[in-house]
């Protein structure tokens, strides 16, 4: 009975030790194959690029359980329909498709940022302008505010993440973890300079 009892530690523990081991060796091989060109090296809003002139977070973060910002134009209603969306930095596209329902067309790009991942994620686009698997700046053109078929009013939901590969998810949860407060995190992460 013991002798099978060693046997099973033995075997448990090597399969922990083996999945450490391959973790933090796929994490390690991410960022070395992570393009050091696009790299981040400050973050800018999304919209009314650099500094979101001409909008307003309608829905902030936290506000009702809400993961990410709601970002709408001044004047209301559809006015922004179709304005352009920006990448916050510069990253590697990893999600561009419309998967129909309250998200509609959805923009996912991966940042490297001092030696930590961050996701931005970009909702409702009317247009995309991105595919995956592209490299691209701070500030490029990746698609256009949309209003997910006439579901809402035209806005961008804009969500910021430091946790890769969640699942897009409900936009609302009580559960908040993985996710960060976009303004908060562009506030503290700007560079006047570029």
């Amino acid at each position: 009975m013991s002798n099978n009892y060693f046997v099973v530690l033995i075997f448990f523990v090597t399969v922990f030790i083996s999945f450490i081991f391959l973790s933090s060796s796929s994490a390690d091989k991410v960022e070395r194959e992570f393009n050091k060109e696009y790299e981040a090296s400050s973050f800018d809003f999304p919209i009314g690029k650099p500094n979101a002139e001409g909008y307003y977070n309608a829905q902030e973060f936290g506000e009702n359980n809400h993961l990410g910002d709601d970002w709408n134009g001044i004047s209301g209603g559809n006015t922004d329909y179709s304005d352009s969306i920006f990448s916050i930095a510069n990253g590697f596209v990893t999600y561009a498709k419309d998967i129909k329902g309250g998200w509609g067309n959805v923009i996912r790009i991966k940042h490297l940022y001092k030696g930590k991942f961050y996701e931005s994620l970009y909702a409702h686009c009317s247009n995309m302008f991105v595919n995956e698997g592209d490299w691209i700046k701070k500030g490029y053109h990746i698609g256009n505010i949309g209003d997910c078929n006439g579901m809402y009013f035209a806005h961008l939901h804009f969500e910021i993440r430091d946790s890769l590969e969640m699942p897009i998810g409900g936009g609302y949860s009580e559960n908040n973890i993985g996710y960060l407060n976009p303004l908060n995190f562009i506030k503290n992460n700007r560079n006047f300079d570029n």
